[in-house]
């Protein structure tokens, strides 16, 4: 992908992160892979904690490099007033303001919305934490896998006979860090017709609770505690993952009548299509376990290219189970979603792009990641106007990074 700053959509909006670690760091990702220009705020001595996760090469973090990558970094001490001070004068001359302090934190320094809209009415304040800005928990501290397990979704992620389970990776981080851009970009496009800024407030387990589709709903309807399936949807059948005679997997979604008849006739299983047990999804949900073995049974007997193949050609909703070896192979995701991370000790290397594709936008390019502070002194010097001696003496006193 290049640069066309010209038809990003959001080129011209400057953000100032003051998040850390996951969710919004994410935010502000989001932001910048479509145009804005993101200044990261970080503690001027040891930066984001997330500088110091594993795994890393050659001293630098892999998932800070893929979040934070474009970024511009200013090493500014919040704890103290003269930081606070310069962030308040950053926020004059910027669009959103990103940060993910505890609630409350950002009162206590004087830096609520309402404190910085003073001085700049059409600022978009987005906030990301733990439960939310309001709410019995929301002085709470929270991360994503707490998240995870409040939410829900660890009670219905596993197998029945498995413990709750919460994924390997940031997933409510990064749910919630999508839905932050997203709220983000509603309210910049309310301001483009109001004239008005506003606060956006994102709790880590909320847009994780709303993906989790019918749980709370079908609890409160019927009194039923949805319950663990593996990898079967409770919803439809039949819908697994499988393995093939070669030792891969594929994964096959028969979730609609039309395409469980397909499968039948890929599998030449034609006289399960009148088969009372398995005519209809009723029918087969009442027998999906008999279902998924014989399903299972007809996937173990092919190697998984050819089983594949088969599924194409009948329209079967299919795919390969990849890891990411067989992901930066694949000529589909080459195309239009893998981007090089230049710049950096990881040296060639292939991240994700973009969520999403925009017409007439190229996207973005991911050229180096910032060393902590390394913008401080141009930035403080052409915003705010601080001369070289300002700078020296907010340096000695750790204000800033020298």
């Amino acid at each position: 992908m290049t640069d066309s700053p010209s038809t990003a959509p959001l080129s011209g909006v400057r953000v100032l992160e003051l998040g850390s670690m996951y969710a919004a760091p994410t935010a502000g990702r989001m932001l910048r892979d479509f145009g804005a220009d993101v200044v990261k705020v970080e503690d001027p001595t040891h930066g984001d904690f997330a500088r110091q996760w594993q795994p890393a090469h050659e001293g630098l973090a892999i998932g800070f490099a893929r979040l934070n990558a474009g970024k511009r970094s200013v090493g500014i001490d919040m704890r103290s007033e003269q930081g606070r001070d310069l962030v308040r004068r950053l926020a004059q001359g910027t669009d959103v303001l990103i940060e993910n302090f505890r609630p409350g934190r950002m009162e206590a320094w004087g830096m609520s919305y309402h404190d910085l809209a003073k001085d700049n009415p059409g600022l978009v304040m987005t906030r990301v934490s733990g439960f939310g800005q309001t709410g019995p928990y929301r002085e709470r501290p929270g991360f994503g896998t707490v998240a995870e397990t409040a939410s829900g979704y660890a009670f219905l992620n596993g197998w029945p006979h498995t413990p709750p389970t919460s994924p390997p990776f940031g997933f409510a981080d990064s749910i919630a860090g999508i839905s932050a851009a997203f709220g983000t970009a509603m309210a910049l496009y309310r301001r483009e017709l109001s004239g008005v800024g506003t606060e956006v407030d994102v709790a880590l387990y909320e847009p994780l609770m709303f993906i989790l589709g019918d749980a709370v709903l079908n609890y409160t309807a019927t009194g039923t505690v949805m319950k663990r399936h593996g990898n079967a949807s409770g919803a439809a059948s039949p819908r697994g993952i499988y393995e093939t005679a070669d030792g891969g997997w594929l994964s096959i979604a028969a979730s609609n009548q039309t395409i469980a008849m397909r499968l039948f006739d890929a599998m030449d299983r034609a006289d399960l299509k009148t088969d009372e047990r398995y005519a209809t999804n009723t029918a087969r949900m009442a027998n999906n376990e008999s279902l998924q073995e014989i399903v299972g049974s007809w996937v173990r007997s092919h190697p998984r290219d050819h089983a594949l193949r088969v599924l194409e050609d009948h329209e079967v909703v299919a795919a390969a189970v990849n890891d990411s070896s067989d992901i930066v192979k694949d000529p589909h995701f080459l195309e239009r979603t893998l981007v090089d991370l230049a710049g950096t000790v990881l040296g060639p290397a292939l991240t994700p792009g973009p969520v999403l594709h925009v017409r007439d936008f190229a996207g973005p390019t991911y050229q180096g990641v910032p060393t902590v502070g390394e913008h401080t002194q141009a930035l403080l010097s052409s915003e705010l106007g601080l001369s070289d001696e300002h700078l020296a003496a907010l340096a000695t006193a750790g204000v800033v990074s020298g």
